[in-house]
């Protein structure tokens, strides 16, 4: 079977990559384009015609569609090339699977709610309160109206093994404890929001389950799903696990009540009971996960 994934270079689409690589009933045509390693296929996802081009040459079993402007400070400094991106690109690869007869599953997020009433069923009516969640929210409404019998799947904040510490607003953080730690510089962090931060491991391995079973039966596997991970944290409570985990110090970390920048919500938690009654659920615990991505980063 052939997997078109997109984004394959990307923090979730790596792991996503690797795990249908190392399934021997799978081939994968991964697709990038600013940060094409070996084994990827280089493609700027908004040359329609490249694009339909290399479906229609393919001509692959399922779509899993990652690629995406995923930073909300970014998508707010140029929301047109994030429109394009999130909305236009997901729009066209949802038309050319539906010609093509392929089930596509599009990555979403806990951001097309507003953070004010969780935990949130799929059936629960969105609320976006930033550019980024609205965008992500077109995304989902232009997958289904290719195919109602496509797959949206959406995630909190991840984590995972990454090319740089600012691939993850998880991972990010340990750039501040670790400046603090050797100055007398503050490392004012957001001690409000709260998340339920997922591994990408875990995500990868959830995606190819729901894969499996959409290709074993097409039409029971649909429509929304949702997953994030079973720990609840703000971001100063992350920074306080990775204190513990390396033996650093807090006394230069200050908790801060309240956010600047970007509007983010309040609290994201899913429900998760669709993937739950699936039996295809997967929580690593953030302490043990999060050690495995950043022991390599000690000293650097």
């Amino acid at each position: 079977m052939k997997l078109f994934l997109t984004g394959a270079s990307g923090l979730l689409g790596r792991a996503i990559y690797k795990h249908f690589l190392n399934e021997p009933d799978w081939t994968v045509c991964g697709i990038s384009f600013k940060r094409t390693s070996p084994g990827l296929t280089k493609l700027d996802l908004l040359d329609k015609d490249a694009v339909t081009n290399l479906l229609n040459t393919i001509c692959p079993d399922i779509i899993v569609h990652c690629a995406a402007e995923r930073f909300p400070d970014k998508v707010e400094n140029d929301p047109q090339t994030a429109y394009d991106l999130n909305v236009g690109v997901s729009a066209h690869l949802a038309d050319v699977a539906n010609k093509l007869n392929v089930p596509l599953l599009y990555i979403s997020t806990d951001y097309v709610f507003d953070g004010d009433k969780s935990p949130y069923k799929e059936i629960d009516e969105p609320t976006p309160i930033n550019e980024y969640g609205k965008l992500k929210l077109l995304g989902e409404k232009a997958v289904f109206a290719a195919n109602q019998n496509n797959i949206i799947l959406r995630i909190p904040v991840l984590y995972g093994p990454v090319e740089s510490l600012e691939e993850s607003a998880v991972t990010y953080l340990f750039t501040g404890l670790k400046k603090c730690q050797h100055n007398n510089e503050l490392f004012k962090v957001s001690n409000y929001e709260l998340r339920n931060p997922s591994s990408v491991d875990d995500i990868a391995q959830i995606v190819f389950n729901l894969v499996e079973k959409k290709i074993v039966s097409s039409n029971d596997i649909s429509g929304i799903y949702q997953w994030c991970g079973k720990e609840m944290f703000t971001k100063y409570d992350m920074v306080a696990k990775m204190a513990k985990i390396f033996n650093m110090s807090m006394e230069q970390v200050v908790p801060v009540n309240g956010q600047g920048g970007v509007k983010r919500p309040f609290n994201t938690l899913l429900d998760v009971s669709r993937i739950n009654k699936l039996g295809i659920g997967t929580h690593t615990n953030f302490e043990d996960g999060i050690k495995i991505v950043l022991t390599s980063w000690i000293d650097k």
